[in-house]
């Protein structure tokens, strides 16, 4: 079609271009033209130009550049995060309570009653608060009797800048009687016999209340007791602690802690017992496997102690068994305050020694989980320099002396708890220890075969639970004022007890303990009260 419509475009250009030559005047050519072929444009080949680029040469010289830019300080407003520690997911629970009590009494002579409350705002404080009253009076034997009573209240408040302030004020006055007499041939009266501890502590402490960004968590605290006895005895102890946990990726912490201890016990005479305590650590907790290196330095009297603080965990078949083994050590203080916890009976008035008990401790063992079974065997070598034992005291004899001697301990242990189906849980532990003593005989007033078993049963959609309990030890060994050697009777004590839910708020509560009556002397004349009931209501609020 391009070519019809250039041979229309030809022919008319002729045929206009013919008509004005016909036009033309003069003497013109009058000859017709005829077209041979179409005219036909072509260029002939031209020599193209080959231009190869090229860098430039690269300028290898040093060149010093200054820049000059001015500084300009550049205020953003906005409100920092708040960052507030990582935790697992919540499983859903049933209403709470903030707060219980619990009253009741029993035979022989006895008065029970506790209550506590618990106020807080997540983001803001933590209040808790407990009293707690027991009492009883066995008059099988005279002045065998006792009455325990105190409170504590605790508290923390949390600042808006990450911070967190902690406190705790409590009290506990504990009367006691010297009944380990022959009440056949002496007489004594209530008061003759009494002895009477009051424990007043205090402590407050800084440290952060959520996670920051550097995973550092720090605490800096002070504790303060003051423990008083009705023999005109005192002990003032005071401790000051500084900590800091540096995590890395989540679950590898290196630990460092100072602890200043300060005793100070005072009757006719003064005694001082002051340590100090730094203990740098780092664990390390890989696939399967956690390694704890550290070292626990101690230090009194400018003699310093040096302690391991090691383990070693490997997981051997996942959770199902695993492997352990450490070496740890401290340097403990006997005071009056732990020796009355451990022996109420104890001597005070200018009978009291402080002494440090240093221990380096090694052990291993196997622990892990079967199923609906969780248990754990260990043993253990213990070297320990200045371990109290208990002796009649010759110029009182109701009251114990503290006597310390180098002792070497080889203990086996194991422990056992199961929850077979719901709502039943069992629990063993049973240990055994072997004594080395340097100086002594025997380990005076200390046991050497522990074991208690347990049993719980909840049911009735929770509104029922049930419980036994079974204790066993073996008899201690002792020496009288007259030089015998033997061992006391040995303790077996089973107890059942009973909590039924009457509604939400409502239960009531029944224990029965020492169902075999058996009145075994933990400590040289002072058999242990035999059988007894405590009843009583119970509330949560």
């Amino acid at each position: 079609m391009n070519a019809n419509i250039k041979y229309i475009f030809l022919f008319l250009a002729f045929t206009f271009s013919g008509n004005l030559l016909l036009a033309q005047p003069g003497d013109l050519p009058s000859e017709e033209v005829e077209v041979i072929k179409d005219f036909e444009a072509n260029l002939e080949e031209s020599e193209k130009l080959v231009v190869e680029p090229a860098l430039p040469p690269v300028d290898d010289s040093d060149k010093n550049l200054t820049y000059d830019i001015p500084l300009r300080t550049v205020k953003l407003d906005y409100l920092p995060p708040k960052i507030r520690p990582l935790a697992l997911r919540k499983e859903k629970v049933g209403k709470s309570y903030n707060g219980f009590a619990k009253i009741g009494a029993g035979f022989p002579n006895s008065l029970y009653g506790e209550l506590g409350y618990h106020f807080s705002d997540p983001d803001k404080y933590a209040l808790t608060a407990a009293l707690k009253h027991h009492q009883a009076n066995f008059k099988q034997i005279e002045n065998q009797r006792f009455s325990e009573s105190g409170g504590r209240l605790n508290g923390d408040y949390y600042l808006d800048n990450g911070l967190a302030v902690g406190a705790y004020l409590g009290f506990q006055s504990d009367q006691l009687h010297y009944y380990g007499y022959n009440d056949e041939e002496i007489t004594r009266s209530r008061e003759q016999s009494k002895q009477h501890f009051n424990l007043f502590d205090i402590g407050a402490k800084v440290y952060n209340g959520e996670r920051n960004q550097g995973d550092l968590n720090y605490e800096a605290g002070v504790n303060l007791y003051r423990l008083t006895d009705n023999y005109a005895a005192g002990e003032t102890g005071i401790d000051i602690q500084l900590g800091a946990t540096k995590w890395f990726a989540d679950k590898h912490p290196l630990k460092l802690k100072l602890i200043t201890d300060f005793t100070t016990y005072d009757d006719t005479i003064k005694q001082t017992l002051n340590n100090f305590y730094l203990q740098p650590s780092f664990t390390f907790h890989g696939n399967g496997f956690k390694i704890k290196g550290g070292v626990n330095l101690a230090s009194h009297n400018d003699k310093f102690f040096y302690f391991p603080d090691v383990e070693v965990a490997v997981n051997i078949i996942g959770n199902q068994l695993a492997g352990f083994a450490g070496a740890k050590g401290d340097l403990q203080k006997n005071t009056l305050r732990s020796l009355s916890d451990y022996n109420p009976f104890v001597a005070t008035f200018n009978r009291i020694q402080l002494e440090n008990t240093s221990y380096y401790q090694y052990y291993g063992g196997l622990r892990g989980s079967l199923s609906i079974l969780d248990y754990q065997v260990e043993g253990a070598y213990k070297d320990a320099k200045n371990l109290p034992l208990y002796l009649t005291d010759p110029t009182d004899t109701v009251k114990f002396l503290t006597i310390y001697d180098t002792v070497r301990i080889f203990t086996l242990k194991g422990t056992i708890s199961a929850r077979p189906i719901k709502g039943l849980e069992l629990v063993a532990t049973i240990g055994q220890n072997i004594y080395n003593l340097e100086k002594e005989d025997k380990p005076w007033h200390l046991p050497a075969l522990e074991a208690n078993f347990g049993v719980r049963y909840t049911t009735l959609e929770d509104k029922l639970t049930l419980k036994a309990n079974a204790f066993i030890e073996n008899g201690v060994p002792y020496r009288d004022l007259r030089g015998t050697v033997g061992n006391l009777n040995g303790l077996f004590d089973i107890s059942v007890g009973a909590h039924y839910r009457f509604s939400k708020n409502f239960g009531a509560f029944v224990d029965v303990n020492n169902l075999a009556n058996n009145k075994r002397q933990r400590w040289l004349n002072y058999p242990t009260y035999g059988i007894n009931v405590l009843a009583g209501i119970s509330a949560r609020f």
